[in-house]
């Protein structure tokens, strides 16, 4: 009886295991779930195999070898979400840890001066590029430059100051949270597959936005004065300012929004 419950432990702790290294991947796209998914099913295959009662040597071998080799490959290709899983351990945030982080609370307000500040910095084509916490907790480690501390209350003329070309800040990201403005001159990692047709501002967006789902990010390319909206490692362009409050509205209210799902339901309209 003992050895039967101690059984239904070990499958119980390893389905959670498994559960929440797929959780805490679900952003990274379908590709890279399937390779956790095939490695997860290798490890379960080679539990069976040593369950057996005829001894299979040479193939359980092989697939330890394997076990081991994907192993390395996906700790190679998942360090960023291995570091940030290690992390919240560590700290013991076990909100985040399970995808359910505390969101911050946003108000009409908050989502008409984002929208109202990239509307006039299209305009008057000024690059931008604004990213809004959701619920990730993202910390300094997070960037590759965590940018300068700000902790300032969120209004449409301190974001047009960020992102004047006068300024030291422009060329970096500004972190929002809640209704307060966290840092500028945040510089964030670019995006894995890098698109030529993408500029810096729009790799930094996808970037960002591919390793944490909690997050959106605003772009204004500087160039065309294109206003983009990126979530999740996907990029929806080009948008209206008033279209862009709307999706901002949208995802505040429900942080699983799906920008793919979101463009093949209602197509936006062309930039003005």
């Amino acid at each position: 009886m003992v050895s039967w419950l101690l059984r239904a432990l070990d499958i119980l702790l390893a389905f959670l295991l498994g559960f929440l290294v797929l959780s805490r991947t679900r952003g990274r796209g379908a590709r890279t779930q399937g390779l956790i998914k095939g490695y997860l099913l290798l490890v379960v295959v080679g539990w069976l195999v040593q369950q057996q009662q005829a001894p299979l040597p040479l193939t359980d071998r092989l697939i330890q070898a394997m076990v081991l080799i994907c192993g390395l490959a996906l700790a190679f290709l998942l360090q960023s979400d291995l570091r940030r899983l290690l992390d919240l351990l560590g700290s013991g945030r076990w909100g985040q840890l399970l995808g359910r982080g505390p969101q911050s609370f946003y108000n009409q307000d908050a989502v008409s001066m984002i929208g109202e500040a990239a509307g006039r910095m299209s305009q008057n084509r000024r690059g931008a590029l604004i990213l809004v916490d959701l619920g990730s907790d993202l910390q300094d480690d997070d960037f590759l430059t965590p940018g300068i501390p700000m902790d300032a209350v969120l209004s449409i003329e301190l974001l047009l100051n960020v992102f004047s070309v006068h300024s030291p800040l422009h060329d970096g990201a500004v972190l929002v949270r809640g209704e307060r403005i966290v840092s500028a001159g945040v510089i964030l990692p670019l995006a894995r597959q890098k698109a030529i047709r993408f500029g810096t501002r729009h790799l930094a967006a996808v970037g960002i936005t591919e390793r944490f789902d909690q997050c959106l990010c605003v772009v204004v390319s500087e160039e065309t004065g294109t206003i983009s909206l990126a979530q999740r490692g996907h990029l929806e362009r080009p948008i209206t300012s008033n279209r862009l409050k709307e999706l901002l509205g949208t995802a505040m209210e429900n942080v699983a929004w799906d920008p793919v799902e979101s463009t093949a339901a209602r197509r936006p309209r062309k930039a003005s």
